[in-house]
């Protein structure tokens, strides 16, 4: 008897505890599958900064950001407050605050959000400055999201990529460009990063890309990006499917809007000797979706493509990215392709700089554009 009232006020006093301190036992609650043992910014930080220092820190810090944005936007359709929101715990532990979300002007969604260094929540930590090494502000990007609310327009642009090889036309890259202008023109691009998840990990490469090309090199963090490879694989999969893919095609915007891929593939290469962008790149092995940024270059199967590149060679030997590599046996899916794996406190990563083939069709454009078009820009 005596054991089942203790057991029984145990339960009781820990509902109390819940209840009190309004934490939620909501899965993506960040203390349930948030990471462990990542320290809040101390004094100590001034001496010997965690960004600066340890490269796992900021992988896990730019991946809690992303999910961070997911949950803005599952609140806002869950109907969230304040106080029961799940989003502001991803980014609080880390002293940033939110000063901005992106949202899609088709349905209000929202895909983006830009968090920076919260200088009053830190002092009250007694850390006096932001840790070397720490960006003045982060833009963040999320995924395909596969709730009614949101679905169609992530599926659209999914479908955009895999058609044209590029976001161009999108109106959330639009959105994404002027936003991580504004923070570069700011705080300078040395003090601003770019991060993003799958779909948002598309966005992230291509608009950094595009201010590269304007000489405002911004460092961007890559989660599972999708791969050009993808779309190659779905146009060639036989007569019948061509047929279905030529109508996926005409239901999108024209190529026009997405001149990306035809743009780098009539380039001429000029060498010139410019500052290198190097994007950080995280793929897992098991995940189609990004896997294929891994081939080496000339090792992908697409003997066709790999023909038309031989009859055109183009100096793309600078193109290059930090490629950070998880490989685990017998993963599902949605665990190789999720956010959650780039947090956990077993991964093991392998990290080369790659100039695959991808990531050479990918950056090529930046070295092989006309002299004139690539005066770095000061920032």
């Amino acid at each position: 008897m005596d054991n089942k009232i203790s057991a029984e006020e145990m339960k009781n006093e820990g509902e109390t505890t819940v209840k009190e301190s309004g934490i939620e036992s909501h899965p993506y609650a960040f203390h349930v599958s948030g990471p462990r043992n990542v320290p809040s910014p101390n004094w100590k930080d001034l001496i010997n900064s965690s960004w600066r220092k340890d490269a796992n820190y900021k992988r896990t810090v730019m991946a809690c950001f992303i999910q961070a944005v997911y949950l803005l936007e599952l609140d806002r359709q869950e109907n969230r407050t304040e106080q029961n929101a799940l989003a502001p715990k991803w980014w609080i532990p880390f002293r940033y605050k939110l000063v901005e979300t992106l949202k899609d002007e088709r349905d209000g969604s929202i895909f983006g959000a830009i968090l920076e260094w919260d200088r009053s929540a830190a002092l009250a930590d007694f850390v006096l400055i932001r840790p070397s090494g720490a960006p003045r502000a982060v833009l963040a990007l999320r995924g395909t999201i596969l709730k009614s609310q949101t679905m169609r327009r992530d599926i659209e642009d999914d479908l955009r990529f895999l058609a044209w090889e590029s976001l161009k036309g999108s109106v959330r890259f639009s959105g994404v460009l002027k936003a991580l202008k504004a923070i570069a023109d700011k705080y300078g691009s040395n003090n601003v990063c770019i991060a993003g998840h799958s779909l948002g990990a598309g966005f992230a490469l291509q608009v950094g890309k595009a201010l590269a090309k304007e000489g405002i090199y911004v460092e961007a963090h890559l989660f599972n990006p999708p791969s050009v490879s993808l779309a190659m694989s779905f146009r060639n999969i036989g007569e019948k499917a061509g047929f279905a893919w030529k109508r996926i095609k005409s239901m999108l915007p024209s190529k026009s809007d997405s001149q990306i891929s035809c743009e780098e593939r009539g380039a001429t290469s000029f060498p010139v000797a410019i500052k290198q962008w190097v994007p950080h790149l995280y793929i897992n092995n098991s995940d189609y979706i990004c896997c294929s940024y891994t081939y080496a270059d000339g090792a992908q199967n697409d003997q066709a493509a790999a023909n038309k590149e031989n009859a055109k060679p183009t100096n793309c030997s600078q193109a290059a990215a930090k490629l950070f590599l998880s490989s685990k046996d017998n993963q599902k899916f949605l665990e190789a392709h999720g956010l959650e794996q780039w947090w956990s406190d077993n991964l093991e990563l392998q990290m080369a700089i790659s100039n695959s083939k991808l990531i050479s069709q990918q950056l090529k454009s930046l070295y092989t554009m006309p002299a004139a078009q690539l005066t770095p820009v000061k920032r």
